[in-house]
């Protein structure tokens, strides 16, 4: 029997050690923290030997192929020794993929690819279509694969995800962006991180779409160097096109083969510029899935947007708070950025990824009144900022929630928008933007 040791036991481990076992394999699950009580209860529901605190080698190191989590870096010891004995390293989205023949719509960027991934599949599910929601964000795709039956999946996958695929093929592979982004994760060196990205095109044939911005430089860039089968949609707000989706004036109009669709932008329930290009790149998807005008019409419409993601939270004393915790990078932050048009008090900070700021300075020198801290180490943000606005330092929600009040007065827009991963203070982006969202509650 082969033998399948899953590293992490979170939604992704947790989903592919119940796949294996459901396909009859010897499945072993080890984490090196502790293991949620709502994880355990699966595990032991289906009989999964598992251990957590800590990493058992000689009951790893035995294994045929090992599923490891995405957020384990390639460079810890034990995946390094994994690797030197010639032990298959995969993720779960390529094990998940195996036992799978639905179509597959995936979404990568560094922007917005959460947002666009709820609005495909908010598209498809109002069009009736039996769709299933997963990759790095919902439910395990690896637990819908072993426990229900859909005929679409909508997977948003991450550049670490990608990068444990080999024969994974998706149907339709959306690449909304590629900016600077978990650079420490990629050795500081860019084209490691974009060679990531494009793996979403990996086995894609003449019969699959790819579909991807026409006004990023870096995708252009990469795109005119591979061979592609798939047939190419672009997307633009720069540029009219002759198939995909392009902005005239205030329209966005679509066409593949042939089929067309336009309406009004200020139609689009979500705004700003960063949306219409989210927006642009589902409407595509929803008429190569052959979904009706009028159904893309009314989910482009309806769709209210993603948690944590430029969330308007409370107006206080006429001082709007906004939650957009999932601003983990610089392009984020400058999308948020531009969007709000009012006075900002800033809350910037957390782990850096290898942050250059210099994107955001205009749109700092222009909008920004104050910027206040929300991490452990804030000598780079006081480095890059402390010339051009005040700079505050805090350490929790509640303490940064108050202070940005006290600096906050009537008409102003209090934006967390962190640039930063959440790791020094909080679990998680979704742990930060609740704690502050809390926070703000209180006042």
């Amino acid at each position: 029997m082969k033998r399948i040791v899953v590293l992490g036991g979170g939604e992704s481990g947790v989903g592919a050690a119940v796949l294996a076992k459901v396909k009859d394999f010897d499945v072993f699950l080890s984490d090196s923290t502790a293991i949620k009580d709502e994880y355990k209860e699966t595990l032991t529901k289906y009989s999964i030997p598992f251990e957590e605190g800590g990493h058992s080698y000689d009951k790893i190191l035995n294994a045929d192929e090992v599923i490891k989590s995405p957020g384990i870096p390639e460079t810890v010891p034990l995946v390094q020794e994994i690797y030197s004995r010639n032990i298959p390293v995969i993720s779960e989205i390529e094990f998940a993929g195996r036992y799978d023949s639905a179509k597959k719509i995936c979404i990568t960027g560094s922007n917005g690819k959460t947002t666009t991934t709820s609005l495909i599949y908010y598209l498809l599910k109002n069009a009736g279509l039996n769709v299933g929601l997963g990759g790095n964000i919902g439910k395990s795709y690896a637990m819908q694969v072993a426990t229900e039956q859909h005929d679409i999946y909508v997977l948003e996958l991450s550049s670490f995800q990608l990068d444990g695929m080999y024969d994974f093929k998706a149907d339709i592979a959306v690449l909304l962006n590629i900016t600077p982004d978990h650079l420490d994760r990629y050795g500081y060196v860019m084209q490691n991180y974009v060679n990531a990205k494009f793996r979403i095109t990996r086995n894609m044939s003449k019969d699959d779409c790819f579909i991807f911005c026409a006004d990023d430089d870096i995708t252009m860039g990469k795109l005119n160097k591979i061979v592609l089968q798939a047939k190419k949609l672009p997307f633009s707000q720069e540029q009219k096109l002759d198939e995909g989706a392009w902005v005239d004036g205030d329209r966005m109009h679509v066409s593949v083969d042939g089929d067309k669709y336009d309406m009004m932008l200020d139609e689009l329930s979500i705004k700003g510029k960063h949306n219409v290009y989210n927006s642009m790149a589902a409407a595509i998807a929803g008429k190569v899935m052959k979904i009706a005008n009028k159904s893309i019409r009314e989910s482009l419409m309806s769709f209210e947007g993603v948690e944590h993601r430029m969330e308007k939270v409370l107006s206080i004393g006429g001082v709007l708070y906004i939650n957009d915790s999932k601003a983990t990078n610089v392009n984020s932050t400058w999308y948020a950025l531009e969007s709000v048009k009012t006075p900002i008090v800033l809350i910037l900070g957390g782990k850096d990824k290898g942050n250059d700021y210099t994107p955001i300075y205009d749109l700092v020198k222009e909008k920004v009144k104050c910027i206040v801290c929300l991490g452990v180490d804030n000598k780079k943000i006081h480095d890059c900022f402390d010339s051009m606005v005040p700079v505050y330092e805090t350490l929790s929600a509640e303490e940064c929630v108050k202070k940005c009040a006290s600096l906050a007065v009537e008409g102003d827009t209090v934006l967390l928008s962190p640039c930063c991963a959440s790791f020094d203070l909080f679990k998680s982006y979704e742990d930060r933007g609740r704690q502050f969202k809390e926070a703000v509650r209180k006042l």
